[in-house]
């Protein structure tokens, strides 16, 4: 692997760098107060203009074409400056994915454009449920063949962007006789289709101009050509899509935790206490020797998964590890930053505050820290079967 990036990867860093600060950075407290999301709307507008709602999908549909590798640092540059726009980002990017890799033709030309180009503001992936979270085998919405139909019944949680999606992917079981994982099928639903309803939004420690709500779905009925991939096939489909969001949302704690230290590394040069800038002393200076060790380890781990889903190699421990490093790295940076303020770094006058709380969840969400160990683990012990 060359750890350089190439010149259309510095490209789009570049890019994502400078809008990042230009626009994103100046609106991200507003948006963390709640209220107003048009700031964040127009925001993910002009970023499909820029081609970053389809950077590893092709260009025929729309998108960028520009690879994993691209999406990781891209991520990064975008978490840096607003987490809960880069969230959006990740999954916008991971439904157009998903459609690329198992759509039929005329559902990869149908939304996948709408999504890269900006006339969806966002796509959502309803997979989780009360009773399916670290487990989405345990799933009890269900969808039931009628005639040219599906119906579906039943209730998601947690699922990012619904109020402004247009398009919604999501999992149904659809044979109960099946064996736990094998009778569970994927569909893709329209917003405004009759029976789908925007449920309750969640209030949360952090990332708040991201929406987290609940998607109801009350006899909602879908052509049979809504269908995505094979009848009872979307278990395997979730799995694999999973794998590759843990590089994007690695990569958005990554910029998360970067933009803390850089903070608060800022701020300790400028700081003067006992008659000398504190970055003099030697208790910050080895937390950030070890922050930022730790943050440049994380991007390593990022790319190496990036680099190797990119060029079709196997990846799921790879993601999992750096999902799980990249995450812990950058709560641990956080926790550090504001140590590093003291208690200016609890208040709302710092960003400090606001990155910490946004930083907690990355170790939740696209699978938790203990279930990428399970995974990591399980990928180990199946080299020594």
């Amino acid at each position: 692997m060359h750890l350089e990036l190439t010149e259309e990867q510095k490209l789009i860093q570049d890019t994502a760098r400078d809008f990042a600060r230009a626009e994103l950075e100046p609106v991200a407290a507003q948006l963390d107060q709640g209220g107003d999301r048009a700031p964040l709307l127009a925001n993910l507008k002009k970023l499909a203009e820029l081609g970053f709602m389809g950077l590893n999908v092709k260009e025929e549909f729309g998108g960028s074409g520009a690879g994993v590798i691209a999406f990781s640092v891209a991520m990064t540059e975008i978490a840096r400056a607003c987490a809960s726009t880069a969230v959006t980002v990740s999954v916008n990017n991971m439904v157009c994915e998903v459609i690329q890799a198992v759509g039929s033709e005329e559902q990869k030309q149908t939304y996948i454009p709408r999504i890269c180009s900006g006339e969806y503001a966002a796509g959502s992936f309803a997979l989780t449920e009360t009773c399916a979270g670290s487990d989405p085998s345990a799933m009890c919405t269900q969808a039931v063949a009628d005639g040219d139909h599906f119906v579906l019944n039943g209730s998601k949680i947690f699922i990012t962007s619904a109020p402004y999606a247009g398009v919604f992917v999501v999992w149904a079981v659809t044979d109960k006789a099946a064996p736990k994982g094998k009778g569970i099928s994927c569909f893709l639903v329209e917003a405004g289709t009759p029976g789908l309803v925007i449920g309750k939004e969640e209030h949360k420690m952090g990332q708040h101009a991201s929406a987290t709500n609940e998607v109801i779905f009350d006899n909602c009925r879908v052509p049979a050509t809504a269908l995505m991939g094979k009848l009872n096939d979307g278990f395997r489909i979730a799995v694999a899509e999973l794998t590759g969001g843990r590089i994007g949302i690695g990569s958005l704690g990554l910029g998360v935790g970067l933009a803390a230290m850089d903070h608060a590394t800022r701020y300790a040069t400028e700081r003067v206490q006992f008659g000398q800038k504190i970055s003099n002393f030697q208790a910050l200076q080895w937390m950030m020797a070890d922050a930022y060790t730790e943050l440049e380890a994380a991007r390593l781990l990022l790319m190496n998964a990036a680099f190797r889903k990119e060029t079709g190699k196997s990846f799921a421990k790879e993601a999992s590890m750096a999902k799980l490093f990249a995450t812990e790295a950058a709560n641990k940076a956080c926790y550090k930053a504001m140590q590093m303020l003291g208690g200016y770094g609890y208040t709302q006058d710092f960003p400090i505050e606001r990155l910490t709380r946004d930083a907690r969840i990355t170790s939740i969400y696209e699978g938790t820290s203990e279930i990428q160990r399970l995974i990591i683990s399980r990928e180990i012990l199946r080299n020594f079967a």
